[in-house]
């Protein structure tokens, strides 16, 4: 069954896409956005595909507020996706939409994108939020909910949170559901038995069953209600640490723990099971080496992660994780029919267990063998698509990760992490392996515990990707070489300019390595702290480049920036890479990290990507 989808405002015709190993794919619309850059211009951007030929060409239509619609171009727009209106009404509410031309004939697609009639110029849109007293925008993310093609998106609202390092009662978490034009769908309270914090409360939002919907799916507790009110469990039972004096004050280590999965488009629970892996003794998920020990404080037992996978190279599953200090367990679920069904339970179990306390804050999904089935990169270890372990390389686990083809020499995905060596233990503070095997290709740092690193290709003067990491000056290539000086930027990478080369993205500014700060979103703040995370960064609408979504100062509303510079590549919608998509759907999780597709996209890219 082919799924529905859209991108935000638009509403055009379909196009198949067919992606290998027959996946269940999502069915994307040009994706056009608009942004206002003077009184009198736009800039106008949208897709490319896969299946469209490097000869395709578009006409650019506008439409004014009184019905009125002029073609805003005198020949067919050829070999860019983007366009500058320059000769609009500012005053009036302009609408755009893009129709494609094969030879002399003209398609029918259409679909309106507004910036309303703006007297002021404003390099993002706005999304009005909802806002519960007392909380603030956090993490995002992206999908199909209502099957209408458009993309909706889903806001994590934090209230009062903890670590799990740390004593003290949190907030509920809310999540709550939107059009991409401020419409409000839905709220879901998860209540005072799911504790608030960055290691507990993942979220994945997917289209797991194939109905061309996305549903919402997290871990849920006695007393966590849908939107439409029902209650999961028993709302009346409070199972947290009530006693001020207990070393386990405001954790919730007693009661059942659930998965359930929400309709996307109601907010209405479909299915509750109960969560995999259970707690069982909290004094046993410690594990190898430094900062691996057990704990009775409900440290290292409640650090949850989650992902979706295409485990059998055709129908996503859903996969909850439990552990990365220590013991670490993975369980992979199918959403059929209305139902959950396990699939399989992958734990290391023990400290003996080459797996064990190799898990990372966050991970990655990948092909890395090229079967058609997606495996789990955790850290220092990769899970296979039928629950075994893969490999390990007993780096033990780190809180950054970057998984790509970052070596476009060779044929196989490069892992690139940082690692906490610490408390006695050794091993490199930094490595590369090859994703397929593990084979170690680069390592540095011995025996230091690295906090911070990034893989990408950020000079323009240079083909495969960049490293550099906390502790260190240099920049080094792709072959461990020393080649320059290491920004000093390192949390999250964009493509945002018009050359092929990634930006670096750090709280609310943007910059070009050795050249400094490109864009600023004035108004507008990261998340996470220090992290300086987006609520959410990728390619949703438009061309190529990744549109940025940060939370206003005021916490009112979420902002929607996307890039106005002119490109002369054409690339087909990273959406439509498999990676990807999925990793727009991890990013949310504990440590955010950037997407990064299957592919190389840099400086000295394959030609055959292009159009």
């Amino acid at each position: 069954m082919k799924i529905q989808f859209y991108i935000t405002f638009l509403t055009l015709i379909t196009i198949p896409t067919i992606l290998p190993a027959q996946r269940q794919v999502e069915n994307l619309d040009r994706g056009v956005v608009a942004i206002k850059t003077d009184d009198h211009t736009a800039f106008v951007s949208w897709r490319l595909f896969k299946e469209d030929s490097a000869d395709l060409a578009f006409n650019l239509y506008r439409k004014d507020s009184n019905g009125k619609v002029s073609k805003v171009n005198n020949d067919p727009i050829e070999g860019v996706t983007w366009y500058q209106d320059k000769s609009f009404d500012h005053t009036q509410k302009n609408t755009w939409f893009v129709k494609s031309v094969r030879g002399s004939k003209e398609s029918d697609e259409k679909g309106d994108f507004s910036i309303g009639a703006l007297t002021v110029a404003k390099p993002y849109f706005s999304i009005p939020l909802r806002k519960p007293e007392g909380y603030a925008p956090n993490d995002v993310s992206v999908g199909d909910l209502d099957g209408d093609g458009q993309y909706e998106i889903v806001v994590h609202q934090i209230g009062k949170s903890r670590d799990n390092s740390q004593r003290g009662l949190t907030d509920p978490p809310i999540f709550q559901a939107y059009e991409l034009d401020g419409t409000f769908l839905w709220e879901i309270n998860l209540g005072k038995n799911i504790r608030e914090g960055a290691h507990y409360t993942q979220f994945m939002v997917f289209d797991l069953d194939g109905d061309g919907k996305a549903e919402f799916a997290c871990k849920t507790a006695d007393g966590s209600s849908d939107a439409l009110g029902n209650v999961i469990g028993d709302p009346s039972k409070d199972w947290r640490d009530l006693d001020p004096q207990s070393k386990t004050f405001g954790k919730i280590l007693k009661g059942p723990e659930y998965l359930t999965v929400f309709d996307g488009n109601t907010g209405e629970s479909l299915n509750t099971v109960d969560y995999i892996p259970s707690r069982g003794n909290i004094g046993g998920w410690g594990g190898v080496g430094g900062n691996g020990g057990n704990d009775s404080s409900g440290n290292r037992v409640d650090r949850f992660t989650a992902c979706v996978a295409y485990l059998d190279g055709n129908r996503p599953s859903l996969i909850m994780g439990r552990g990365y200090y220590g013991r670490t367990v993975l369980a992979a679920f199918d959403f059929e029919n209305g139902k959950l069904e396990s699939r399989w339970v992958f734990d290391s179990k023990n400290r003996e267990n080459p797996y064990s306390g190799m898990g990372n804050h966050g991970l990655s999904v990948a092909d890395v063998d090229f079967d058609g089935k997606d495996e789990i990169v955790f850290g220092a270890m990769v899970v296979d698509d039928n629950g075994e372990g893969l490999y390990s390389t007993w780096f033990r686990h780190g809180d950054a990760l970057h998984v790509s083809d970052l070596d476009p020499s060779t044929p196989d995905l490069e892992v690139f992490g940082i690692h906490e060596i610490e408390e006695g233990t050794k091993g490199p503070g930094v490595a590369l392996f090859n994703a397929r095997n593990g084979q170690v290709l680069f390592e540095a740092a011995p025996d230091q515990d690295v906090g911070r690193g990034v893989a990408g290709n950020i000079d323009s003067s240079r083909v495969g990707a960049q490293m550099w990491w906390s502790g260190s000056t240099a920049l080094y290539d792709i072959q461990g070489n020393e080649i320059g000086e290491a920004p000093r930027e390192m949390n999250f990478l964009i493509w945002w300019d018009g050359d092929l080369t990634r930006e670096l993205l750090d709280r609310n500014r943007i910059s070009k390595y050795g050249k400094g700060v490109v864009f600023e979103a004035e108004g507008a703040t990261s998340n996470n702290g220090t992290k300086a995370t987006p609520a959410l960064s990728g390619d949703i609408l438009g061309d190529w480049r990744e549109e940025l979504i940060l939370r206003s100062e005021d916490n009112t509303e979420l902002r929607v920036y996307s890039s106005t510079i002119p490109t002369a590549f054409r690339i087909p919608t990273l959406m439509q890479d498999s990676q990807y998509r999925i990793s727009i759907a991890w990013q949310n999780v504990g440590y955010n990290q950037p997407p990064h597709p299957s592919f190389y996209l840099g400086k000295g890219m394959k030609k055959e990507l292009l159009r």
